[in-house]
């Protein structure tokens, strides 16, 4: 039975519930009795081979896929209703010669009206608001084709935190990312959740940030093979069968 993203009880805390969540396309089984619990603050990585299902399950959450089971968010004062979600996709590619400006993106995305009628001060006010979440104010007149893999990835952020959400769904953010950016974009996730107190659910497959930033880790493959925390997957047999790794270390 399917059941709609509100409504159940979690205590005084905001949640996600994911029960017994199926997905079926076709004859195929791409999920299959998925269970999940993210508290508001918390961070869940999803890690797993490509064609584990990782993207049908936000593809899933975001509401783009039927399925069985149930998907629960429940808040105070929210009883009833639907989550807000924030999403970032992988990184799309913009061609470099583009013209296309951050505030343009901004605007495309905000607003009803063309681009190229230009901003007003309201506009890019609001704009540079939406950037200093991320603080990425200096990115606002950057044409989006030249920016650097860390750059991008904090104005889609700063997208998917307009108006902030209770969750947050990333897909790949470290893709594309250089280590030292990495690092950066790791730290202000860390930051947006404390300020915020969202959920957020990332998928990757650079393990050497587990440790450090996810409060969970759910080891997928069509399944949930292993639940934990980032040590308690990253050293579980299940983890060493999948990924041929030990503790996160390349056999």
């Amino acid at each position: 039975m399917r059941t709609s993203l509100h409504g159940m009880n979690c205590g005084d805390s905001c949640c996600l519930q994911v029960k017994n969540l199926t997905v079926r396309i076709g004859s195929d089984s791409i999920l299959e009795n998925i269970n999940l619990h993210i508290h508001c603050g918390e961070l869940l990585a999803l890690i797993g081979p490509n064609g584990a299902g990782k993207s049908t399950f936000i593809k899933t959450v975001l509401g783009q896929h039927d399925y069985e089971g149930a998907i629960v968010f429940s808040a105070p004062g929210q009883r009833g209703q639907k989550p807000k979600i924030g999403y970032v996709p992988q990184s799309p590619a913009f061609d470099p010669g583009d013209p296309v400006s951050v505030a343009d993106l901004f605007a495309c995305c905000q607003s009803r009206l063309p681009a190229f009628l230009g901003h007003s001060k309201a506009r890019r006010a609001k704009i540079l608001e939406c950037l200093d979440r991320v603080h990425g104010r200096g990115l606002i007149d950057k044409r989006v084709g030249t920016l650097s893999g860390g750059e991008l990835q904090r104005v889609l952020l700063a997208l998917a935190l307009e108006p902030i959400p209770n969750i947050l769904i990333l897909d790949e953010p470290l893709s594309g990312v250089d280590v030292e950016g990495q690092t950066d974009l790791m730290d202000m996730l860390d930051e947006i959740r404390d300020t915020y107190d969202l959920s957020i659910l990332m998928t990757t497959h650079d393990f050497s940030v587990l440790d450090k930033y996810a409060d969970q880790v759910a080891l997928i493959d069509h399944r949930v093979i292993k639940l934990g925390t980032a040590r308690e997957v990253l050293d579980s047999e299940e983890f060493h069968r999948v990924f041929r790794y030990k503790g996160g270390v390349r056999e």
